[in-house]
């Protein structure tokens, strides 16, 4: 049946959207300084004497799900032209504000090439979701699998954003598996300490096994009623897997690409997905609360976890060259989701416990 108002889901990814934009065009924030001179002189210079085709490229990419997702949280209100001008004009506003803040970075080259290339993504991914937005949102397999596995509403939009950012912090290779809310490096509180190797396999275990459990619980509360829980959480779990195994391909290429696979990992997988194939079973109210804990647990555990020296190798590669703003991308994902899921936990708990009877989600 076709849409009558805008997608919730549409709009949560968006907001979402833009929000990592913002910080990976001006990570690491730091440094500010005011250089003399309009902050949009870049806009009448002459045309930058290096660029390599990576960083073309990567601009126009960068702005293509902008354009795509500008034009859905329109529709079916705005289409056409109609919608591409406005994801085409909120585009150009953007970059054009991205870049003038730039030019206040010491580590940031304000340019005008950026601005054209972000908004020729801008302008294919609105071309690209004027075309497919019927598709998505009334017909196409996504919506049917959408609303037969998921509840309707905002709130289980913003879940699957959630669980979509979540799968998001697995590109950053150089955390324990599923490990999120580490926050020494925001506050620079020193590294824990130097644990024996069984102590470190301990803690890395139950942080993997403690955040599979409670991302799976999360990812059970906005399942719709009758739907078989444990096939849904199964192939997010495998997906999840997926997306850690490309990231290492991404630095690895063909050596070591499960080198994530370490023996705390593999404990962690062996113990927390049976468990959580069990808890998938228990009341709603029950596994809202149950995933609560474990989160505040696992984050704990990954606050008192030494640093991996093979990971903080790594690091030094992942974070050089182009990689350096997506590196800053996905460890500020990985630090702040935890404490975003606890709160979204909380909000549906909330939610749940006013609901009429017979309304709340089994």
């Amino acid at each position: 049946m076709p849409r009558d108002r805008p997608s919730s889901l549409a709009r949560f990814l968006l907001v979402a959207y833009v929000l990592l934009v913002v910080y990976a065009t001006l990570y690491p924030f730091a440094g500010w300084r005011d250089a003399g001179g309009s902050a949009f002189a870049y806009l009448s210079a002459a045309w930058p004497r290096y660029f390599t085709h990576f960083d073309v490229a990567a601009n126009v990419l960068a702005y293509l799900p902008y354009g795509a997702l500008a034009v859905l949280a329109m529709h079916p209100v705005a289409r056409g032209g109609v919608a591409v001008s406005a994801a085409l004009i909120s585009g150009a506003a953007l970059t054009v504000l991205l870049e003038g803040a730039q030019s206040y970075l010491p580590a940031r080259v304000a340019s005008n090439l950026d601005v054209l290339c972000n908004l020729a993504g801008t302008l294919a991914g609105a071309l690209l979701g004027v075309r497919h937005a019927d598709w998505l949102f009334d017909t196409g397999p996504l919506q049917r699998l959408r609303a037969a596995w998921v509840l309707p509403g905002a709130q289980a939009d913003a879940g699957l954003v959630l669980l979509g950012l979540w799968l998001l912090t697995q590109l950053d290779p150089t955390s324990l598996l599923f490990g999120a809310g580490d926050l020494r490096d925001l506050f620079q509180h020193p590294a824990g300490a130097a644990y024996a190797a069984d102590v470190f396999v301990t803690i890395e275990a139950w942080t993997a096994a403690c955040n599979l459990i409670a991302v799976g619980l999360a990812a059970s509360a906005i399942l719709a009623p009758g739907v078989a829980r444990r096939l849904p959480l199964l192939a997010l779990l495998a997906l999840a897997l997926a997306v850690k195994t490309a990231a290492f391909v991404i630095l690895r290429q063909a050596n070591g690409v499960f080198d994530w696979l370490t023996p705390g990992a593999l404990i962690g997988l062996a113990v927390g997905t049976p468990l959580l194939l069990a808890a998938a079973g228990l009341p709603r109210a029950l596994r809202l609360a149950l995933a609560a804990l474990l989160l505040m647990g696992a984050t704990v555990l990954v606050n008192l976890a030494p640093p991996n020296p093979y990971l903080v190798n790594m690091l030094k590669v992942w974070s050089q060259g182009h990689f350096l703003n997506f590196n800053g991308l996905t460890h500020l994902l990985s630090s702040a989701w935890p404490f975003a899921a606890i709160v979204y936990l909380m909000f549906l708990a909330a939610r749940g416990t006013g609901a009429r009877p017979g309304k709340m989600p089994p």
